[in-house]
């Protein structure tokens, strides 16, 4: 049996877009049927046009398949990716969410596993807050939350965000870095291996996260 996932994400300027590609492939890597999908952008052409950036990622973008309520319906498990905005998901993926109530009605998002990742301009700046708003949805969906956990070392080496993948893009307005499409990519894959176990296929690999293994060679500390 394999699982199918589906990466629905908004991305102003790219990051968001990057970490997303980065869940789909470890998703994939780990036997998963994926699919990648933006959802609708609200804002509008003359604001977009005031950043270069966002202008850029939009046209560069505008062959990824626009996200259903039907991608909900088919996938086993999601995976959600936001910019911070305020703390909170950005309104694109809120309006999205928003339109999933005839589904949640009819008990089509129970029971299925999901995670979330995101970035912000400020290592402050609301990741955490972010993701933990995406929870209250998810609590009312009756959805299964997977985070990453502080369970591999890919955690570590991105920032130690057990909540979800994080990145700070700081006044450069770079993209993710190695260590955070990696820690993703390990995001991706969790989601899927639980996935897979969770609908009974005993080939799923073991190595979806082990506590031990992961704190094994780190240094405990105190603050």
């Amino acid at each position: 049996m394999t699982a199918k996932v589906a990466v629905i994400y908004y991305s102003a300027t790219g990051s968001v877009h990057a970490l997303a590609q980065a869940v789909a492939e470890g998703a994939a890597s780990a036997g998963a049927e994926v699919r990648l999908r933006r959802v609708a952008e609200l804002a509008s052409d003359s604001a977009i046009a005031q950043n270069p950036q966002w202008r850029r990622h939009v046209d560069a973008t505008t062959s990824i398949t626009q996200a259903s309520v039907e991608d909900l319906a088919w996938a086993d498990a999601f995976a959600f990716g936001t910019p911070t905005r305020f703390g909170a998901p950005a309104a694109q993926l809120k309006q999205f969410i928003d339109q999933a109530g005839g589904l949640w009605q009819e008990g089509g998002l129970a029971d299925k596993p999901v995670t979330a990742f995101t970035s912000a301009f400020n290592r402050h700046g609301g990741s955490e807050a972010t993701i933990l708003s995406l929870g209250n949805v998810f609590y009312h969906w009756g959805a299964l939350i997977v985070p990453p956990g502080f369970t591999d070392p890919a955690v570590y080496a991105a920032g130690g965000n057990p909540y979800g993948t994080s990145f700070v893009t700081g006044p450069t307005g770079d993209g993710p870095d190695a260590a955070a499409l990696e820690a993703a990519r390990y995001q991706g894959r969790r989601l899927a291996r639980i996935t897979i176990r969770l609908l009974g296929d005993g080939r799923a690999a073991a190595d979806d996260g082990n506590p031990r293994e992961a704190m094994a060679g780190t240094t405990s500390r105190t603050a």
